[in-house]
């Protein structure tokens, strides 16, 4: 029982091994080298402190030596990761997923811009459409101004002999500085007034 359980932990064990991933195991090897340096470098400094001759020197290169196999290892290590990340990122970007990911988007996109190109178009052309209404509007306001106050005035012509020049005068410079402020309302009153002296 005992050694079917150590068996079963011993295969956890080696199973969660070997799912670790290889850079984090060469990241502890590293270390370990990084460590093994110093406890190297650490014994030639006993050993120069003892006094053995030739053997502190030796020492000395081997912590060194140590200690740059394990820089080195980090770094192509980490060149290796910073590749496999660029190439897969690459694969990624040209994958066939990705490039019909980016084609919905893009039509998606043109999609919601030519909506917005109607909508405001639409609005552009409502709003000529208003300013159109309103000149028009405008030019005849201005044109029925311009017919009753020229009734007003072949009316004044025809009473001009019935009433006095000052009342003429007067009617006369009512119906001009009507027709300039543009008051159509006042130009009515004007002409039943007119109206009424007949």
């Amino acid at each position: 029982m005992a050694v079917k359980a150590f068996a079963k932990k011993l295969g956890t064990i080696a199973i969660r091994a070997i799912k670790t991933p290889v850079a984090i195991l060469i990241v502890r090897i590293a270390l370990l080298l990084l460590l093994a340096a110093f406890a190297v470098l650490t014994s030639a400094d006993l050993l120069l402190w003892l006094a053995i001759p030739g053997l502190p020197g030796l020492m000395t290169q081997l912590g060194l030596a140590t200690l740059l196999s394990a820089f080195a290892l980090l770094l192509i290590t980490g060149l290796l990761l910073i590749g496999k990340l660029i190439v897969t990122a690459c694969l990624d970007y040209f994958s066939t997923r990705q490039r019909l990911q980016r084609r919905l988007l893009f039509s998606q996109a043109k999609q919601e811009q030519f909506k917005q190109l109607f909508y405001f178009k639409k609005l552009q052309i409502n709003y000529f459409k208003e300013v159109k209404r309103k000149r028009l509007l405008t030019a005849n306001n201005r044109q029925q101004l311009q017919a009753l106050s020229h009734a007003i005035n072949k009316d004044l012509l025809m009473l001009k002999p019935q009433i006095s020049k000052t009342t003429y005068l007067q009617l006369q410079q009512e119906n001009t500085r009507y027709r300039n402020q543009q008051d159509i309302e006042a130009l009515l009153t004007l002409q039943q007034k007119i109206a009424t002296l007949v």
